[in-house]
């Protein structure tokens, strides 16, 4: 295929855009569907495990992993062959979510810390595979067009709202059903299995072959950048290695991160206060209600319909934050949802807090595709992908920090 491109290097023609744009979708799904599958059968591992605190531990669990090893990635990143880091990062994503049914059918359903201990080991396995895949995805995707990271953080989002609703329509559908809530959940679990291998194929075999998105990738090797190459040869393009050295020299990652340090430190605090109070707190200190009942998946559902919204609000001009300064005094804003949801906790009722949950989704969503949009802009491909790396190991040290503050939730106030 020959690229046509303009005087300004943009491509002349957008061949192939809205198969990428909706092939990124589908990857970010797929990024997080698995674990937005664990948040939304919470109520089922409270019913196995009613002293072990599910919603709160097994997040606890996950992060370690997933900090740790994006951390040892971004440090590599540039060595790293991105498409070998995104196949086996959805490989064993799917590997994973299969394993979950065959815990629960061999251990017939059955609650105790041997099977604790198991899921513990699983969702560690998830973790890493978050690593691989997220910082994998949002350093490829940082090189191309900002359509395609705004698509791919929508697909993140929508997981949890397409999550959310098969739950619900699971829990429905065998909620008469004797032991309904173990069926509907292994059902549930393999709905989720089967769209980490269609992310899998569609990374594999369709993402490689789209026009616009082999552009940006040969674009990406003529800037330097090493981690395209076995993409670009999945593509039946063989870029020579003389074409792939940039005489331009390269900010170090040092460099990127004294030059983006708004951004970096803005998205980790947008998801201390996101995970500080989501999912752990609204399951168990929401009010009186029992744990596996419909209220706690309602709120989980509103905040993931809300957050998939907000990821779209961007793609409108005038309401998307460009100012840096901007950026961060909103992020700031968003710690007073802490006194606000104490309070309503306390003293409010569920529609207050159906209200809040929401407004918590709508701002997590908006503001984390602003700076996922903004920040990689104006860089050579090679330091957009270790921007990009960079931006999620502050996302995920963020949701580990956060998920350790949810449990001052407990030891200060216990269950309100």
């Amino acid at each position: 295929m020959t690229d046509a491109n303009d005087e300004s290097g943009a491509p002349a023609r957008t061949e192939g855009k809205y198969t990428a744009l909706a092939v990124c979708w589908v990857l970010g799904l797929g990024s997080l569907v698995c674990w937005n599958s664990m948040l939304t059968i919470s109520d089922y591992y409270y019913q196995l495990f009613p002293h072990y605190h599910p919603s709160r531990v097994l997040t606890l669990v996950y992060q370690p992993f997933a900090v740790g090893t994006i951390a040892i990635l971004a440090y590599y990143e540039a060595k790293i062959d991105t498409r070998w880091r995104n196949i086996r990062g959805y490989s064993l994503f799917f590997i994973s979510s299969v394993l979950l049914i065959v815990l629960d059918l061999v251990t017939s359903g059955k609650g105790g810390i041997g099977p604790y201990i198991a899921l513990c080991a699983i969702v560690g396995s998830f973790g890493v595979a978050d690593a691989f895949v997220q910082g994998g995805m949002v350093g490829d995707l940082a090189l191309m067009c900002p359509e395609f990271i705004q698509s791919f953080m929508a697909g993140l989002a929508a997981s949890g709202a397409l999550t959310s609703g098969l739950r619900l329509i699971t829990k429905a559908a065998f909620e008469d059903f004797h032991n309904g809530l173990r069926k509907g959940t292994i059902l549930f679990l393999a709905i989720s299995a089967a769209f980490e291998f269609l992310c899998v194929v569609l990374y594999a075999i369709v993402f490689p072959k789209v026009p616009l998105v082999k552009y940006y990738r040969k674009k990406a090797a003529s800037e330097g950048s090493k981690t395209v190459s076995s993409d670009l040869a999945a593509a039946g393009i063989q870029i020579q290695s003389n074409q792939q050295e940039d005489k331009t020299e390269l900010l170090s990652k040092k460099q990127l991160f004294q030059m983006n340090m708004d951004y970096l430190f803005g998205v980790f605090l947008i998801y201390v206060l996101t995970l500080s109070i989501f999912p752990g707190f609204l399951y168990e200190n929401t009010g009186k209600h029992q744990l596996g009942s419909w209220y706690p998946l309602v709120l989980i559902a509103m905040y993931n319909v809300w957050d998939l919204i907000g990821r779209y609000i961007p793609l409108i001009n005038c309401l998307k934050l460009e100012s840096r300064k901007g950026l961060f005094i909103a992020i700031l804003c968003r710690f007073l949802l802490i006194p606000a949801f104490y309070f309503t906790a306390k003293y409010g009722d569920q529609g207050w807090m159906i209200f809040l949950t929401s407004f918590l989704g709508l701002s997590n969503g908006h503001l984390t595709v602003c700076v996922f949009t903004a920040a990689p802009k104006g860089y050579k491909a090679p330091e957009q992908n270790a921007l990009g790396n960079l931006l999620v190991l502050f996302l995920l040290g963020g949701i580990f920090a956060g998920v350790s503050l949810d449990w001052l939730w407990i030891i200060g106030n216990g269950s309100f």
